[in-house]
């Protein structure tokens, strides 16, 4: 049987994982400046397996609008471009046979609206993934002093811990996301 501690590392260590993954699906979210983020995981059929884009090209953005995908070996370059276009990124590559350029343009009012709903729907995800953790964190704790393992006011105080982690864990994803609106509603 899971003991005290057990239960709040494990429910700590989820939640840290959701945030995480929270943070992930931001980085993919497009602003009006350019970033690694946009293009890092894409995934490119090479080799005969799905490879994301990093391991395969060097992404930098020497300006602002525009990111700079080199790939460590061209003769790659065709299917890099194909899983660009094939992506939901929406940006067109200029290919030179070397590297690949993608110009980011400035978002549209409605392109912005858009993107804004979209991190509300990835912080609902993630804050409702953190609230079924403590759904479990609480589970295991009940069971617990069902089993006679913990008592009464040892299941209140972990639960009450839970709690506070779950505090914690949504107001770091609520952070996040503000943080990640003001990028994209900026100018």
């Amino acid at each position: 049987m899971a003991t005290a501690d057990d239960t709040l590392m494990d429910a700590e260590e989820r939640m840290e994982k959701a945030i995480s993954v929270l943070q992930h699906n931001l980085s993919g979210i497009r602003t009006g400046r350019a970033t690694p983020g946009l293009v890092d995981s894409i995934k490119v059929d090479v080799y005969g397996s799905s490879t994301p884009l990093k391991q395969l090209a060097s992404i930098g953005t020497p300006e602002p609008q525009q990111i700079v995908i080199r790939p460590y070996d061209a003769s790659t370059i065709k299917e890099i471009e194909k899983a660009i276009v094939a992506s939901d990124i929406g940006l067109n590559p200029q290919n030179d046979g070397r590297l690949i350029r993608l110009n980011v343009p400035a978002l549209s009012t409605e392109v912005r609206k858009k993107m804004v709903s979209r991190i509300k729907e990835l912080t609902e995800e993630s804050k409702i993934a953190i609230r079924n953790i403590r759904r479990d964190a609480n589970k295991a704790v009940d069971t617990a002093e069902k089993d006679k393992v913990i008592g009464e006011d040892e299941r209140d105080t972990i639960k009450d811990s839970v709690q506070e982690l779950t505090k914690k864990y949504e107001a770091q994803a609520g952070e996040l996301a503000k943080g990640r609106e003001a990028e994209v509603t900026e100018a």
